[in-house]
């Protein structure tokens, strides 16, 4: 490997003994006397790796050589100090969190070259992850390579080109505000303002006055007009999240402004023509909410003219790492702790929890864990999740099994139970459907949840395990009667072992 460039900063001590033979060597040495010309010169270039010269003591307060160390994002730093430096408690805080490694004077050599070379690998090995973590995150702030948010990003381009209303579907905390601001970015809307409200945050006597606008005098306390939400989104988008919780006697107006793009202000007399884009979401279904009559179905149809789908964090698991480490890198911008990542144990219990809260819940717990871990690595307890069961792997044959009942409890769950919508949605004829339920244990009537692992119990759609162990032969029990010739054993899933 061929000698590369260092920034050393010389606080006390002997630095000629190290820098002179290092020089001889071939290695770029660019010296700093002091912390203030270390900045200085960290201002204009950058250094893969940089070396700290420490005497018997240090003789500078450690939080001004911690901001040194973190004023170049990824550098690896290595110190050379006498043995009573370490003799300090706050030098040796500082060397266990900040620093890649340590050498204790005199020096070999050999020994601090082979330090010097892998530092540098290690800062070369850090600056590639940054430039691939850069690039999942592209220019509508969505983070994620899966296919999921791959095909969300599609459907955003294609309906940002249009003006047509677009509904939003996906759980609470899936990230259904940032494809709506996605949609307005890529649209010809873009310049134009992006207004959004919570329809459930709103009083349900206020909520007219907030999105219509009233006039002077209109009811007690209106003591001066005010322009309404819609009228301040003109010429660019609203987003009107959890319309479900809309009061049905304000989506008559709500549909009235969709059909001829005039609003009424509360105690006007007369219409306001409005430019706006409409784009609605909700965690609730909303075909469903139109069948029990909690929701209009001539609105929900003027507002399903282009619909996209968010995907539950628990779909994209593959974007969990990529996610994690981007929350880390913001929350730890704002933070002076000194971790500098996750542990293998924390990724693993990242990909074995369900994340029923999505991507709020795993920003949220990344950014506790930052802000309340004491190591420098980011372990499973900070991030307040158990340790995953085996987080080395687990075998094929184990993976496929566990994948085929996820797909099946999580399909079954999001079609309200039906098996023939299920069995449509997972290409499989009914037969098959009710056959791979019977081996997995999965029963219409009861509780089933995904292969993950929870630290506390989570509420899950009305399913619930099948029995263990059952020695009951089902055709006796349908017919009433014992069937003679045939024994099943059914304590293994339910499958028969043979005959009698």
């Amino acid at each position: 490997m061929q000698p590369g460039s260092i920034l050393c900063v010389t606080l006390g001590g002997d630095a000629t003994q190290v820098l002179e033979p290092l020089i001889a060597r071939g290695w770029d040495v660019t010296q700093a006397g002091d912390l203030v010309a270390a900045g200085r010169i960290q201002a204009h270039r950058h250094f893969k790796v940089g070396v700290l010269i420490v005497g018997a003591s240090l003789n500078v307060p450690e939080a001004a050589v911690e901001a040194c160390v973190n004023a170049s994002p990824g550098s690896e730093w290595v110190t050379l100090c006498e043995t009573e430096a370490l003799e300090h408690p706050g030098f040796r805080e500082l060397v266990l969190g900040c620093f890649f490694d340590h050498r204790v004077m005199p020096i070999d050599l050999g020994e601090l070259e082979m330090t010097l070379q892998h530092a540098d690998q290690r800062a070369l090995l850090r600056l590639r992850h940054d430039a691939a973590h850069r690039h999942a995150v592209d220019a509508l702030g969505m983070v994620g390579q899966g296919p999921a948010i791959t095909r969300l990003r599609q459907q955003i381009r294609k309906v940002a080109a249009t003006d047509a209303p677009v509904l939003i579907g996906g759980e609470s905390g899936s990230g259904k505000e940032l494809a709506a601001r996605a949609i307005h970015q890529c649209s010809q809307r873009s310049a134009g303002p992006f207004v959004a409200v919570n329809c459930g945050a709103i009083s349900p006597n206020l909520i007219q006055s907030e999105l219509f606008g009233h006039e002077r005098g209109a009811f007690t306390g209106a003591s001066s007009e005010r322009r309404g939400l819609i009228e301040a989104a003109n010429g660019g988008t609203i987003f009107l999240d959890e319309i479900g919780d809309l009061p049905v006697e304000l989506q008559t107006n709500l549909l009235r402004f969709l059909q001829e793009k005039t609003i009424s202000r509360v105690g006007a007399v007369r219409n306001l023509h409005v430019d706006v884009r409409v784009v609605a979401a909700s965690h609730v279904d909303l075909a469903e909410a139109v069948a029990v009559g909690q929701f209009r179905d001539d609105l929900f149809y003027r507002l399903n003219v282009l619909s996209i789908e968010v995907a539950p964090l628990r779909r994209r698991m593959e974007d969990v790492p990529i996610l994690a480490e981007y929350f880390f890198q913001r929350c730890a911008a704002k933070s002076r702790a000194r971790v500098k990542g996750f542990s293998r144990q924390a990724v693993a219990a990242m990909l074995a929890h369900a994340w029923p809260g999505n991507v709020r819940e795993l920003f949220n717990r990344v950014q506790r864990a930052v802000v309340m871990t004491d190591r420098r690595l980011i372990g499973p307890n900070d991030l307040g999740l158990a340790p995953a069961d085996n987080p080395v792997g687990m075998g094929l044959d184990v993976a496929r099994t566990v994948a085929e009942r996820d797909a099946i409890v999580l399909t079954l769950t999001r079609v309200g139970r039906n098996i023939t919508h299920a069995a449509r949605e997972l290409g499989v004829s009914r037969m098959t459907l009710y056959r791979l339920m019977d081996k997995h244990s999965i029963a219409l009537d009861s509780e089933v949840r995904p292969h993950v692992t929870q630290p506390w119990p989570t509420p899950q759609p009305n399913l619930r395990t099948a029995p263990a162990a059952s020695t009951a032969n089902p055709l006796e029990t349908m017919l009433g009667t014992p069937v003679p010739g045939f024994h099943a054993d059914w304590t293994g899933a339910g499958k028969p072992s043979g005959r009698a």
